[in-house]
């Protein structure tokens, strides 16, 4: 499909996406249109003018009734202040529609484009870089801002002043009209033809802005890693290289768009010159009225001079229509993990979950989990163990419908969770997971996150069983101690504490762990250790852990290998079973190397 097409095609999605807009848009073109049709009458009172003044009595005002060349100066110069007035008052209510249809129509796409990724399914996500999704929702949708702030006004006045003059250049003198217009075809092509050469260019420049936004995010979120391996000399080279890519992108397009304008002067020239030669020919043999011939001298300048606008226009179209297609591409990903919003979770919730024979690999590689089966019975601890990439931790998202199986399914009470909404099947679990994500925020905002209502006091209970409270107290602020952006402030331990108090917050009858003690020291895994001993009473627990010895009282481990369930039973029994998990607690409590040294 040629550039022209493809941003056609953008700008026809744009407008069905901006249905809602319609009046606003009718309304800031009326106004646009008006304001140019005031802005050209100007020109044609001047050329009246110079008829009242050369002919006076006999002008095309006197036919009019009035027949001094006084009184037709007055009556001039009192349509001349009207349509002053008009022009500025128009161009005043065409800036604020445009800018403010701009700005509510760049928040709007903003925000439905920001919901709309947060519907979709994890896979996404893994697949695109978050430099790429933030400069798509920021800086895209700025660019059409950009473009409807002034390109979409530009873009309607040429079209209303090729129209408007051109039929007064037809009325006045059809030769002339043929003369003015000559140069048009050429322009007309030479922009259509910028828009096939700078199509593309625009579109390579949208994309390494999304490149330089991944660059620098990734880059200042890993700065810690950046400065312990003194890297900052390779990273800011890997960041110019960048840079320099996104300039010498931009600097392709704009050695198009450059080669526009003086191409076209030179046709508007060709124009002018017909209509002030020929013109001038004309009115010298009496052919052409005088002031008719100042109309048109005027008016030439008023139909093609605006043209040279247009590459800047086409300029900010092809940016901007670059920009849409990313923003709608977007917005048309399907949302594969549908919302049933209208079934909840039947309460109250007990917390039975069940894995039936339970199917999934992710698209990317070729792990998940095959044919699996477990049930977990509510109010029991159930612990998942093998080696990384085994499929404990897909059983969780699968569970949490972050994805969907694609055999078999998942039970909650017996309610298949793919038949209920996503709102109750999440209020039902809490997640504490290894990684640990604190907001930018206070202490208190974090542990509230999952319930914002909650009382003071609720949010100190729910630290005090996360063994958190003591640690809290220390803090210069207590609850209201800012953690900085991710919870810089502070240690691994204290945000894993966080996090497990967030989720008692939500009083979840399900509580997943996916590898909570994994990042933390003996002290902080201990006092974990401890409020899951208190908080395990009458809620559904499972547990991932490579520590065995944090799952020794749960009531079923299970031992997934390959994605396939390999053992399954307590603690001693898969001791005395003498297989895998068997090996791995020797391993870790150092028996294997006190067997060798005997």
């Amino acid at each position: 499909m040629s550039t022209s097409a493809n941003s056609f095609q953008a700008l026809l999605r744009l407008l069905r996406y901006a249905r809602g807009y319609r009046r606003r848009i009718i309304a800031a073109s009326a106004c646009s249109i008006i304001n140019k049709l005031f802005d050209i009458a100007p020109e044609i009172l001047i050329g009246v003018a110079i008829d009242v003044v050369v002919n006076q009595e006999a002008s095309f005002v006197a036919r009019l009734g009035f027949e001094s060349a006084q009184e037709q100066i007055m009556i001039l110069a009192v349509l001349t202040f009207f349509i002053w007035a008009g022009e500025s008052l128009f161009e005043y209510l065409f800036q604020v529609l445009w800018r403010n249809l701009a700005q509510r129509l760049q928040a709007d796409l903003r925000q439905d484009a920001y919901e709309h990724a947060q519907r979709l399914d994890m896979a996404f996500f893994e697949s695109k870089s978050s430099g790429q999704l933030v400069a798509t929702m920021n800086d895209d949708v700025n660019q059409l801002e950009r473009f409807l702030d002034g390109g979409a006004n530009a873009l309607i006045q040429v079209g209303v002043t090729v129209v408007a003059v051109g039929a007064v250049f037809f009325v006045l003198s059809p030769l002339i009209a043929l003369l003015a217009f000559t140069p048009i075809p050429l322009i007309i092509w030479g922009a259509f033809y910028f828009q096939r050469k700078a199509g593309p260019l625009y579109a390579d420049v949208r994309e390494k802005v999304g490149d330089l936004s991944s660059r620098l995010g990734n880059n200042l979120a890993g700065i810690a890693t950046i400065k312990s391996f003194t890297s900052e000399a390779r990273e800011a080279a890997r960041l110019r290289e960048t840079s320099e890519a996104y300039v010498a992108s931009n600097r392709r397009a704009i050695q198009v768009s450059s080669a526009f304008i003086p191409v076209i002067r030179m046709a508007i020239l060709a124009g002018f010159l017909a209509t002030f030669t020929v013109g001038g020919m004309l009115a010298l043999r009496g052919d052409l009225n005088v002031g008719a011939y100042g109309v048109l001298v005027f008016l030439t300048q008023r139909l093609l001079w605006p043209l040279t606008g247009l590459a800047q226009v086409i300029d900010l179209f092809e940016r901007a229509m670059a920009s849409t297609r990313r923003i709608l591409d977007l917005l048309a990903v399907p949302i594969r993990v549908r919302d049933n919003h209208d079934t909840p979770l039947a309460a109250p919730v007990r917390g039975e979950v069940s894995f039936e024979s339970v199917s999934f690999h992710y698209a990317a590689s070729e792990g998940g989990v095959e044919q699996v089966s477990l049930n977990v019975p509510a109010g029991h601890t159930l612990a998942l163990v093998g080696s990384t990439g085994s499929g404990k931790s897909t059983l969780v998202k699968l569970l949490l419908r972050f994805y969907d199986p694609s055999a078999g399914r998942v039970c909650i009470d017996g309610q298949p969770i793919d038949a209920v909404s996503l709102h109750s099947l999440r209020q039902a679990i809490g997640l504490v997971s290894q990684d640990v994500y604190l907001f930018e925020g206070t202490v208190r905002d974090n542990i509230a996150y999952g319930k914002p209502e909650a009382s003071e006091e609720a949010v100190i209970e729910a630290a005090r069983t996360a063994e958190a409270w003591e640690f809290i107290q220390a803090l210069p602020q207590g609850l209201d101690t800012p953690v900085g952006e991710r919870g810089v402030r502070l240690s691994g331990g204290q945000r894993q504490r966080l996090s497990l108090a967030r989720a008692l917050l939500k009083a979840p009858p399900i509580l997943v762990l996916d590898e909570a003690t994994s990042a933390v020291d003996n002290e902080t895994e201990a006092a974990i250790q401890r409020s899951l001993a208190r908080i395990g009473h009458g809620r559904t627990v499972i547990m991932i852990a490579h520590r065995l010895s944090t799952i020794v009282h749960a009531d079923e481990i299970v031992v997934i290998e390959g994605g396939r369930v390999l053992e399954r039973g307590t603690h001693d029994s898969l001791l005395a079973a003498d297989g895998r998990y068997a090996a791995q607690w020797r391993v870790q409590t150092g028996a294997l190397a006190t067997a060798d040294v005997e």
